[in-house]
């Protein structure tokens, strides 16, 4: 047999994302060249180590255990690169985050002074929603998740980041000149919602019940920034996260509804397992979060005050 280590990890990658298209796109490839890699290891096997029913991939059963074996190998290959870097003395490996998708207006600014101060240490970001990033922490999967909704059966540990401010959001179309309006306004704004699953969703849906507010559904959309973009083309109006709305409050593509009892306030929670060893990586960038989260609040998000 002959197959090459970059066949191994196109196929992990096809494995993991159960779709090549969504592989390639991950690895920087063209869909024909995934396909050329995952044929020419194939070639190599009797036996199939995919399928395709319809038009969904699935992976056999030996498929599974050539995967776990290749995923072994592959990470004994970073191990090799990291131990290399460790004996010259500087740190590296890998960070892995998963992040509820509002996250990623603020991940990135408490991430990256620690990546440009280690630049051995390679980051592992997975953007999705909260259900999956639960089910990343569940499995072990990554050091650490950033969510605004605490779960509630896995016991965690957690550093909190900095505060979530949900607000009522509509575009400029009509102008709401009032100072603070009562609840009865929900019966008469049409309100978009996210999809089953996400943090906001919860925050939003636990908010209404609690409140009795008599809110329209009219759609729901699977990501924020489907949401946002619908509200500004003047589908309705939303509940939304004020992390991911400064551009476009800033220049007046959208509005804050002030309603009373409004902003719904939650915070960002960095979590990880109760008991998680940390790889030396992991424990670092704990370590810097703690010291620096409070100079990057205040470099980086100083706006979020005046709201």
């Amino acid at each position: 047999m002959h197959y090459t280590l970059h066949q191994l990890q196109v196929f992990a990658k096809v494995v993991h994302k159960k779709s090549i298209t969504k592989a390639a796109e991950e690895l920087h490839m063209t869909q024909p060249a995934v396909s050329i890699q995952l044929k020419n290891l194939q070639d190599q096997f009797d036996i199939p180590l995919t399928e395709i029913v319809g038009r969904q991939l699935y992976v056999t059963d030996f498929g599974l255990e050539i995967f776990g074996m290749a995923e072994r190998i592959i990470n004994e290959v970073y191990a090799i690169n990291y131990k290399t870097h460790a004996y010259k003395g500087h740190l590296s490996g890998r960070l892995k985050i998963s992040i509820v998708s509002t996250g990623k207006y603020i991940m990135p600014y408490f991430l990256a002074n620690f990546l440009n101060k280690h630049s051995n240490v390679e980051l592992l970001l997975d953007v999705t929603n909260k259900s999956k990033v639960m089910n990343s922490l569940e499995n072990n999967e990554v050091d650490f998740a950033l969510v605004s909704v605490l779960p509630e059966k896995l016991p965690v540990e957690k550093v909190d980041l900095m505060p979530n401010k949900l607000y009522v959001v509509g575009n400029m179309d009509k102008i709401f000149k009032k100072g603070i309006y009562d609840k009865k306004i929900f019966e008469e704004l049409p309100f978009i919602f996210r999809e089953p699953g996400s943090g906001t969703r919860v925050v939003m849906e636990k908010f209404i019940a609690k409140n009795k507010l008599p809110i329209h559904k009219k759609m729901e959309l699977t990501s924020n920034e489907a949401v946002k973009q619908a509200v500004i083309a003047g589908l309705g109006y939303s509940i939304m996260p004020l992390i991911g709305l400064k551009n476009e409050l800033l220049n007046k593509d959208l509005q804050i509804v002030n309603v009373k009892d409004f902003p719904i306030k939650s915070t960002w929670h960095l979590i990880w397992p109760k008991h998680k060893k940390f790889s030396p990586v992991a424990e670092a960038y704990l370590k810097y979060i703690k010291a620096d989260k409070e100079k990057i609040i205040k470099d980086t998000f100083e706006w979020f005050d005046k709201y």
